[in-house]
């Protein structure tokens, strides 16, 4: 058997005195992810929504519903995904997106 050595501890541990590093602004990022993962979801209800009218002929959301909904997503995914990314002004600002993004499309596709 061979020596492995000697083993240290990373500062994260709690045993080497050390705390995890914690990133500033995390809980306007955790709602951001929230939000954009909403409308995800939401997009994807409406799709399904679409598809059960569709099949049954009955009333559902229509194809501009879809589109807008679809399109605010993937815009938020891939703002909350910079947000993660990016610390400072510029985490700042695409977590703000997503929370404009969201509060612009359902403004305009629920309150309209």
């Amino acid at each position: 058997m061979g020596h492995a050595g000697a083993v240290t501890r990373r500062a994260t541990d709690p045993a080497a005195g050390g705390r995890p590093p914690r990133r500033a602004g995390s809980w306007p990022r955790a709602i951001s992810g929230l939000l954009a993962g909403g409308l995800v979801g939401l997009a994807v209800a409406l799709a399904v929504g679409w598809v059960l009218a569709d099949r049954t002929n009955s009333p559902g959301p229509g194809p501009s519903t879809l589109i807008w909904h679809g399109l605010a997503a993937v815009a938020a995914v891939v703002a909350q995904s910079q947000a993660d990314r990016r610390r400072g002004l510029g985490g700042a600002v695409a977590a703000s997106a997503v929370v404009v993004i969201t509060v612009v499309v359902l403004a305009a596709q629920w309150l309209a």
